[in-house]
């Protein structure tokens, strides 16, 4: 494929990620010029993994495609690649290979789990792969205590975007249990934003997408944007008060 005709395409997805989480327009600024580009990507390619494993009634599509991208990224790590996204990201010495490995377990989370703990337990490889990509990524300074934390903030964002599809297929079976006349739906956005983790993400764009998906998470739709100017005083008070404060 020639390099104008992959770039366009590599633009084509971010454009994707860009229409789902438009607040990024007016929060990446808060970004450092540099690590724009290559966040972009990188979000873009997360999206690309987590619909492959979650969207449509029939996982079979999403399982195929994620065998492929197991592949991809394993040729990643090789110094080959073939989707566009790689024009970005392949060349990055980040560990694609440990990537492409914790897939399967994107694939497992597809199934309701029991309950809050098995949420996060269910997405803990994958998210602990996202981390360490990240600090290759999007460096930042990150004590090897805070593994647990990072991890754990990967997987409350990942949990919320998939609150934004359809159906109520990643509520947990004791959230129907508990409803009563409730919705479990609205319950189940509700005990993800009080399960929130304290400890913000070390890296910025990761604080930012952090805090937009819990902020995502109390509106009626979680799919539905921020208002711009909600969008800048999450993204100021993120790049403000900082991992630890």
């Amino acid at each position: 494929m020639p390099l104008d005709t992959d770039q366009a395409a590599l633009e084509s997805f971010v454009a994707k990620w860009r229409e789902r989480w438009p607040e990024w327009n007016v929060m990446e600024v808060f970004v450092p010029a540099a690590q724009r580009p290559l966040a972009l990507a990188w979000a873009a390619l997360l999206q690309e993994l987590t619909d492959a494993a979650w969207r449509g009634e029939d996982a079979r599509p999403g399982e195929a495609k994620l065998a492929w991208w197991q592949e991809e990224l394993q040729g990643w790590s090789l110094g080959r690649r073939r989707h566009p996204l790689g024009l970005a990201l392949q060349k990055q010495p980040a560990p694609w290979d440990a990537l492409a490995t914790a897939l399967p377990g994107l694939v497992g989370s597809r199934e309701r789990p029991r309950d809050m703990a098995e949420a996060y337990d269910g997405l803990a490889a994958f998210s602990a792969a996202v981390v360490d990509v990240e600090r290759v990524l999007l460096p930042a300074a990150v004590a090897a205590a805070a593994d647990e934390a990072e991890r754990d903030a990967v997987s409350a964002v990942l949990l919320q975007s998939r609150c934004m599809l359809p159906g109520d297929a990643h509520v947990p079976m004791a959230v129907f249990a508990r409803a009563g006349e409730g919705d479990p739906v609205a319950i189940w956005r509700q005990q993800l934003r009080q399960r929130w983790p304290a400890q913000p993400p070390a890296g910025l764009p990761r604080r930012l997408w952090s805090r937009l998906a819990r902020a995502r998470l109390r509106q009626a739709d979680p799919a539905r944007p921020l208002k711009p100017w909600s969008a800048v005083l999450l993204g100021w008070r993120a790049a403000r008060r900082g991992p630890r404060n």
